[in-house]
């Protein structure tokens, strides 16, 4: 395998041997390297690869003289480690916003913290100290006390939500009302008149907007018995949830989960308790990851590209970098796959 020009003499790259390599002005090399405006996107592309396969790296002395970036993008989650290594949607989640970076030359600075306030402190901490040059914020609660205080301090950011939950930063969101009348609608359609829905915790924006969206599409459809169970999204919270919905005195027919690790934790209840899926009882999931195939029966699901929504964030956030004007814009709602653990039910 044949080493880079400047690994194998010795001789530091320049941005002119990048440039002749690619068949570019130097200029045209400077603005796609910086990322900023000015070239298009397939230009941009072609010099970073010839960057990479050069070996080209950046001037950090004169980095650090001209206060240019820091190529960090920082990420804060609110919520205990060991539950984030068990949590498909975040794992897939940082795969693609980390594809993104990866093309860029960035990396990803990732906290995790106890409360939505010490995030607060971490991300304006981060940026006040130079250590990243903007953020994705992620779990917006309506009325989130981040967005006034992280605008009011400049952090170049991009939520990860509803527009309506964002403020002033752009934002990339999947329409979850959309998604969950159609959930709810399929149920019906099924013949079920008795549907729970388990929940994550109610102060977050998109939980809000599901349950909405949920008791609206069910009054809509004559679905007199609705219940919403909220949760913290652990498999500890979906198996309480469900064992507490099927010793109710009217049971439900139907649960659809906020997440697939509540709905694999609602499936083993169900066993539990010897109620039938889906004879006696079915089971709808979120986000659709390799569990929802893994278990038996295969869990229906809204399946949702949780890689290619991370990496869509990220990108959103470059345009911000890049101090070209970034509006909100929508990713790929979930669809609807039916698999075993939905059916007519018996009774």
């Amino acid at each position: 395998m044949t080493a880079p020009a400047g690994r194998r003499t010795g001789r530091r790259i320049t941005i002119r041997d990048v440039a002749r390599k690619a068949g570019v002005s130097s200029a045209a090399v400077s603005l796609a390297l910086n990322n900023r405006p000015g070239v298009s996107e397939s230009t941009r592309t072609r010099i970073m690869g010839v960057a990479k396969q050069l070996g080209w790296t950046p001037n950090t002395a004169a980095v650090s003289l001209s206060a240019a970036r820091v190529h960090t993008v920082g990420l804060v989650l609110a919520r205990p480690a060991p539950m984030l290594g068990r949590e498909p949607f975040y794992m897939d989640f940082i795969a693609g916003v980390e594809a993104v970076l990866h093309e860029r030359g960035y990396s990803l600075l990732l906290r995790l913290v106890d409360s939505v306030q010490e995030e607060t402190e971490v991300h304006r901490e981060w940026w006040q100290g130079r250590r990243v040059d903007g953020s994705l914020l992620v779990d917006l609660q309506t009325a989130d006390p981040r967005i006034e205080e992280l605008s009011r301090a400049g952090l170049p950011a991009v939520v990860v939500g509803h527009p309506s939950l964002a403020g002033p930063f752009p934002a990339v969101w999947t329409d979850d009302a959309v998604a969950m009348t159609e959930a709810t609608r399929y149920l019906a359609a099924l013949g079920h008149r008795s549907i729970a829905r388990v929940g994550g915790p109610s102060a977050l924006g998109h939980c809000a907007i599901r349950t909405e969206a949920f008791l609206s599409a069910a009054a809509e459809l004559g679905i007199e018995d609705a219940k919403v169970v909220t949760t913290d999204f652990s498999g500890d919270g979906g198996s309480r949830a469900t064992r507490s919905l099927l010793l109710s005195a009217n049971r439900p027919t139907a649960i659809i989960y906020d997440n697939d690790i509540m709905a694999v934790a609602g499936l083993g209840v169900a066993t539990e308790m010897r109620v039938r899926v889906p004879q006696d009882l079915s089971l709808l999931a979120w986000d659709d990851s390799q569990l929802c195939a893994l278990v038996r029966p295969r869990l229906s699901a809204m399946s949702h590209d949780v890689f290619g929504f991370g990496a869509q964030c990220a990108r959103l956030l470059f345009e911000v970098l890049g101090k070209r004007e970034a509006v909100s814009e929508p990713a790929p709602g979930p669809v609807l796959v039916p698999r075993e653990s939905t059916a007519p039910p018996t009774a």
